[in-house]
C-alpha cells in the first residue's frame, strides 16, 4: 500500500487586517474507506487516512457486527488510489451471523449509521451501563478535556479535525485518536483500546464534538459509562444515554459544564455544574 498522509500542505490568500499576502497551510485530508465484509462493501466512510486497523476493528465492534476482537480473522487494507477498500475476514460463527444481518440490508450508506435501511435498525437498543461504578470529580472532567487538548497533533496542525480520547482517574487520557468524522474517531479509539486490552468500564470517553445519538451508542459499546464532550448533545443523545444509565456531561468550558444525564456519577465541589 502506498503511503498516505492524513494532513497535507496547500498554499491560500491570507487576507488580514494588516495586508494581504500568499502562504502556507497545513490542511486535513480526507478520503474514501470502505469497510467490505466477505468480499461486499458494507459502508463507506469519508475519514483521515490513519489508523485503518483501529477504524475497522472499532466499527465492527461499535456497530454490533463482532461481539468480540477475537472475532476477526483478517483484517488486510487494500490502497486503490481513489480510496482505501478494508477487507475484513470474519471466523465462521460472526461471519454467520453477519450474513444473516446483511440480508436485510437494502446496501451500503456513507455516514454515521451505517448499513441500515429501517428505522428500527437506526435506533436499535443501547448496550445498558447503569451497572458502572465509576464515579468522576470535577476535576477528572476538567482535566479530562484540557488533556485531550495536548495529544490532538492533527488538529494543532490544521484546526480542523475531531479527537475521540479515554480517559481514566489516575492516568490522564491514555488513548487518543483523531479524524476528520466525529464518528470516526470514536470508532478508531474503540479500536485502539481492544487492541490494547483496555477495559472500556475503566473510564470516560472524552469528545471535541458534539454528542448525538450515535455517539452515545457506540460508547456504550465501548463499555463506558462516561461520554464527556466539549459541545452540546442532542435532545435524542440526551434520552438514550438515560436509558442506558449513562452520564452524559457537555458543554465543557473552562471550569464550567452540564451534566445531563445521571450526575450521582460526578462528585462536585462548591460550584454546582448540574444543568
Amino acid at each position: 500500500m502506498r503511503s498516505r498522509q492524513p494532513i497535507s500542505q496547500t498554499s491560500r490568500l491570507a487576507h488580514r487586517a494588516s495586508g494581504t499576502a500568499v502562504a502556507n497551510r497545513m490542511v486535513p485530508e480526507e478520503t474514501p474507506v470502505a469497510f467490505s465484509f466477505a468480499g461486499t462493501t458494507h459502508a463507506v466512510m469519508m475519514a483521515s487516512p490513519a489508523d485503518f486497523e483501529d477504524f475497522a476493528l472499532g466499527f465492527s465492534l461499535t456497530e454490533g457486527i463482532i461481539a468480540d476482537p477475537q472475532e476477526i480473522e483478517a483484517i488486510e487494507v487494500e490502497d486503490h488510489g481513489a480510496g482505501i477498500d478494508i477487507q475484513i475476514r470474519l471466523k465462521d460463527k460472526a461471519n454467520t451471523r453477519f450474513e444473516a444481518r446483511r440480508r436485510r440490508l437494502a446496501g451500503p450508506v456513507g455516514c454515521g449509521l451505517c448499513g441500515i435501511e429501517s428505522i428500527e435498525e437506526a435506533m436499535r437498543s443501547v448496550d445498558a451501563v447503569g451497572a458502572s461504578k465509576l464515579t468522576l470529580d470535577t476535576d477528572d472532567i476538567v482535566r479530562s478535556v484540557k488533556l485531550l487538548s495536548k495529544v490532538q497533533p492533527l488538529h494543532q496542525e490544521t484546526g480542523a479535525v475531531h479527537a475521540a480520547g479515554f480517559y481514566i482517574p489516575g492516568k490522564g487520557v491514555v488513548m487518543a485518536r483523531e479524524d476528520v468524522g466525529r464518528h470516526n474517531a470514536l470508532d478508531k479509539l474503540a479500536g485502539a483500546l481492544a487492541k490494547a486490552g483496555i477495559d472500556g468500564a475503566s473510564g470516560a470517553v472524552v469528545v471535541t464534538s458534539r454528542v448525538s445519538v450515535e455517539m452515545v451508542q457506540k460508547t456504550a459499546a465501548i463499555g463506558s459509562a462516561f461520554i464527556i464532550a466539549v459541545s452540546a448533545p442532542t435532545a435524542l443523545a440526551i434520552r438514550t444515554a438515560d436509558e442506558a444509565g449513562m452520564t452524559l456531561v457537555a458543554l465543557v468550558r473552562g471550569e464550567d459544564f452540564d451534566v445531563f444525564t445521571h450526575p450521582d456519577r460526578v462528585v462536585l465541589g462548591v460550584a454546582q455544574h448540574v444543568a
